[in-house]
């Protein structure tokens, strides 16, 4: 007999008078987690470090996607089928708990950029033809293309199809309704050079203006710099070591605009070098806790997409106030280095003081004129830059610079520092933003000194606060891991490369021997990057690590303010100690904020490298779509289940799927990196050099694909 309604469920009489529940099953187990999600439509559900992260197949999704914060259910251990039949990331997974979605608590994303289609219909309206509006997403985080249901101040009668615009999701896609959303910006035009970058920026949550109060800092710095003439105050300079008259300069790339390293050298009269490294001091404009310090924090570090800038900080301050110009006072942070015949550091000095740059020098000119490959003279070196000071005393400095960045690389070879000589991308596009050449860029003389300096100037200042034991954000490299290592060691005997030494106790010099061995060989490059994807990532830490890539014991970032933030922070932890001394009351200031800034701009630091590998994947995709059906040399560079990968010489990579190779049946060996013939014991393996041909590219996903010729 039923006694009393309840919603949730009724509440039943028993022979004994007593209520209780009706008997059902105990309920599953529920628990919050981030969902992984892929392009085939299942996920993984990461929800404790010490457990397996939870599989979701595609009928369990509902709406969520992929960065979501959800509720999952797990299903009881006895129903779990496994998933080892699932390829992802070409691993297979080992069985593992199932559950189901039952709620997104959080979502990750509520925009998404996208190019826009107009899709137009034969059937005719009292408003004219029907429309119906399509957005692609950019990126692989949302994969369904969004309809558009409503426009925000957006007129959409302006709109074109190739727009790239911005999307707010209205509703979420599952298994019965699609995605929908409304357009909220307009990124670029269809026409506009460059929108497919910008596209790619905002997909990573950048974006090159800056809010309103933050610029509005800016611009106000900038308007009393203009007040006074644009010349620093008495004020800005009292208290600083006056270095105007000294011959100290810059040497950049030819497109550089934010110059925030000057050097300088001399001889004493002991016969040392005394090397000067002058560093931006952008922290006397950026107010600590003030709007640019914020929105600089947020970006964590300036974002380099080809032709295309996501800088740090407003342009008012990193291509005028703080950029260290020829011809013009600027504050900066110094430090001087005592270094003898060998080049070990005697002595430093830190300190505050004011420059004026004699020079804009550029890498290619200063490389000729070291080289010997132009008159020395001052129109040939400084045929890109700008030349302020006496041409004499700065020819004489710059061979200078070259005998003690000499000693600095010999030194550094000797202690075992690692030196990848992997070919980086030069990427050439013209006006309307489409790839003319890709090559590979040359780090010459002149770029190596500048290097050199910097990575001195680094680790004297790591040490030094390191000795202070102040709060402190130095880079950290860690040693490798055994696994990786034992993988490497395996690689490297595919090639007859001794790795002598056990996989848990790696020296940094056994692996810089090895690339010293292979330097020239055809397969110089294909090694130095196995090997430098088996290391560690670096990442800014408050705690002294060490560097394992330099064997360096002390490594911090302090030589580019304007463009990385661990930087800035390091510059007003020294400012702090040169005016009031290592005080408790400073340190326990900034004890609590070095860690917040390592760790967020380690992430932010991630985030811009893989938006400029995405950028340059785009451009290499677009510069070979033209190319379908031509011919090219190349090597292998990487060896799957499903096929190979080759690098051609301008370091543009393609697949030749494995279906492409029709003269056998393959099999994977992964433990010796190759392909094996059944039939006929043909070998496909890493550094084997192939001649292939363009079979298709495609765009969108910003993949090449190639056959054998």
């Amino acid at each position: 007999m039923l006694l009393k309604h309840s919603r949730k469920q009724p509440l039943f009489l028993s022979k004994g008078k007593m209520i209780k529940k009706p008997n059902r099953k105990k309920a599953n187990r529920c628990v919050t987690g981030i969902l992984s999600k892929y392009r085939k439509g299942f996920g993984f559900v990461a929800w404790d470090e010490k457990e397996k992260d939870i599989f979701i197949r595609q009928k369990y999704m509902g709406s969520a996607m992929d960065g979501d914060e959800v509720r999952v259910e797990l299903f009881p251990a006895d129903t779990w089928k496994g998933t080892s039949g699932i390829r992802i990331d070409e691993d297979y997974r080992p069985a593992r708990p199932e559950g189901r979605i039952l709620a997104v608590k959080k979502r990750k994303l509520t925009e998404i950029p996208g190019t826009l289609a107009i899709l137009t219909s034969h059937q005719r309206t009292s408003k004219g033809q029907q429309k119906t509006f399509v957005v692609t997403p950019e990126g692989k985080a949302f994969p369904e293309d969004l309809f558009i249901t409503s426009f925000q101040k957006i007129d959409h009668d302006s709109l074109h199809s190739g727009d790239k615009v911005l999307v707010k999701i209205t509703q979420y896609p599952d298994r019965y309704r699609r995605a929908e959303g409304e357009i909220i910006d307009v990124i670029s035009r269809w026409n506009e050079p460059g929108g497919d970058i910008k596209l790619i920026a905002r997909s990573f949550g950048m974006r090159e203006e800056f809010p309103h109060d933050a610029r509005s800092e800016a611009i106000a710095l900038k308007a009393e710099y203009v007040k006074h003439h644009r010349r620093l105050t008495q004020n800005e300079i009292r208290g600083r070591r006056d270095l105007r008259n000294e011959i100290i300069f810059t040497i950049d790339g030819e497109d550089s605009k934010d110059f925030d390293d000057a050097v300088s050298i001399g001889l004493l009269e002991n016969g040392h070098y005394l090397l000067g490294v002058h560093i931006a001091d952008v922290s006397h404009y950026v107010a600590e806790a003030g709007a640019m310090d914020a929105e600089a924090f947020d970006r964590g570090t300036s974002v380099y997409l080809l032709d295309q800038v996501i800088p740090m900080l407003p342009k008012e301050l990193s291509n005028d106030l703080c950029s260290l110009k020829p011809g013009e006072d600027r504050l900066t942070l110094s430090l001087d280095v005592e270094l003898d015949e060998t080049g070990s550091v005697v002595s430093h000095e830190i300190y505050e003081s004011v420059i004026c740059s004699q020079a804009r020098l550029v890498y290619d000119d200063v490389s000729d004129l070291l080289e010997g490959e132009i008159d020395a003279a001052p129109e040939d070196v400084v045929r890109k830059g700008i030349l302020i000071g006496d041409y004499d005393k700065i020819e004489a400095a710059l061979f200078m610079m070259q005998d003690l960045a000499d000693l600095l690389a010999q030194k550094r070879e000797a202690r075992g520092s690692i030196q990848f000589d992997i070919e980086e991308t030069a990427i050439t596009l013209n006006e309307a933003g489409v790839p003319v050449n890709v090559g590979i860029s040359e780090r010459r003389i002149a770029n190596r000194i500048i290097e050199e300096f910097m990575l001195l100037a680094n680790e004297v200042i790591a040490e030094h606060f390191r000795w202070l034991e102040a709060p402190f954000i130095y880079r950290v490299h860690e040693k490798p891991e055994p696994e990786k290592m034992e993988r490497l060691r395996v690689f490297l005997q595919s090639f007859d490369l001794p790795f002598r030494s056990s996989s848990d106790k790696v020296h940094p010099k056994t692996l810089s021997s090895i690339l010293e061995r292979v330097k020239g060989s055809p397969f110089e490059n294909v090694i130095n990057t196995v090997t430098l994807r088996s290391m560690q990532k670096a990442y800014y830490s408050t705690s002294c690590d060490g560097h394992f890539g330099l064997a360096l014991d002390y490594y911090c970032h302090f030589t580019s303010p304007i463009r990385r933030y661990p930087d800035l922070m390091i510059h007003r932890i020294i400012k702090s100690v040169i005016n009031d001394g290592p005080t408790g009351k400073s340190f326990r200031h900034y004890s609590q904020l070095v860690q917040p800034a390592a760790d967020h701009s380690s992430t932010a630091e991630r985030k811009a490298i893989e938006a400029e590998r995405e950028v340059e994947k785009l451009k290499k995709a677009e510069y070979m779509s033209s190319r379908v059906g031509q011919i090219f040399d190349g090597i292998i560079s990487g060896i799957t289940s499903f096929g190979f990968f080759v690098e051609l010489d301008n370091t543009i990579e393609g697949l030749v799927p494995i279906e492409e190779l029709f003269d056998d049946y393959y099999e994977f060996i992964p433990d010796q990196y190759l392909l094996r013939g059944v039939g006929t014991g043909q070998c496909y393996q890493l550094g084997d050099r192939v001649v292939v041909i363009v079979e298709s590219v495609d765009l969108r996903k910003r993949e090449i694909n190639f056959c054998l010729s």
